[in-house]
């Protein structure tokens, strides 16, 4: 079981993570770095532990791809991603381990951890503020490749081409979902957006 890291300042997390975001991308995340944008309590520096933790920065406080990767469009969606990965032993007991009670998270945690209540307690706060920032709605599958379906331009005798259609679709299915489920979705698409050649 993986000694999970904790901040004693969860409830800071939220807006240092909107941070990376505001700023540049520092060439070490250090305590002189994150005082430099306001977080200069003596306990603020245990942030950077989290950060760490979830692979936001390596062993040497340089910021990763992962970083990087937070500050785009799809944020919300790196951060969970990140959350599974580094709290891979939390989610091999519970795959929904964002959606857990504090009960069922600090059982986890008690088994792995050594120290007191109050570092248990600790640490499921900075995983749940983690949580809160992050979007798990995500299937986990592949994401199928950007081929759009598209309708041939029509070529009337007089030569020119008609504007064609294109149309790009998204299925987002649950990792709950049932192989016989996944199979009457892509179905149920195959009849409703596909016409048999055959038809007249």
């Amino acid at each position: 079981m993986a000694e999970f890291q904790y901040t004693t300042v969860p409830g800071k997390l939220n807006k240092l993570l909107s941070k990376i975001h505001e700023v540049g991308v520092p060439s070490k995340a250090s305590i002189k770095w994150i005082k430099s944008i306001g977080f200069k309590s003596s306990n603020d520096g245990t942030l950077l532990a989290v950060l760490k933790f979830i692979n936001f920065i390596d062993s040497s406080s340089v910021p990763t791809k992962k970083w990087r990767d937070y500050r785009g469009t799809n944020h919300a969606q790196v951060l969970a991603s990140a959350i599974k990965e580094g709290y891979a032993d939390l989610y091999t007991t519970y795959p929904d381990a964002h959606s857990r009670s504090v009960s069922e998270l600090e059982n986890v945690f008690s088994t792995s951890i050594r120290a007191g209540r109050q570092v248990i307690m600790l640490t499921t706060r900075t995983f749940q503020n983690l949580c809160k920032q992050a979007d798990f709605s995500a299937s986990g599958l592949p994401k199928p490749p950007d081929t759009p379906l598209t309708t041939p331009p029509h070529v009337p005798s007089g030569g020119e081409a008609q504007p064609s259609l294109h149309i790009d679709i998204q299925v987002h299915i649950s990792p709950d979902a049932k192989s016989d489920q996944i199979e009457q979705i892509f179905s149920s698409m195959a009849k409703h957006l596909y016409k048999s050649k055959d038809t007249s």
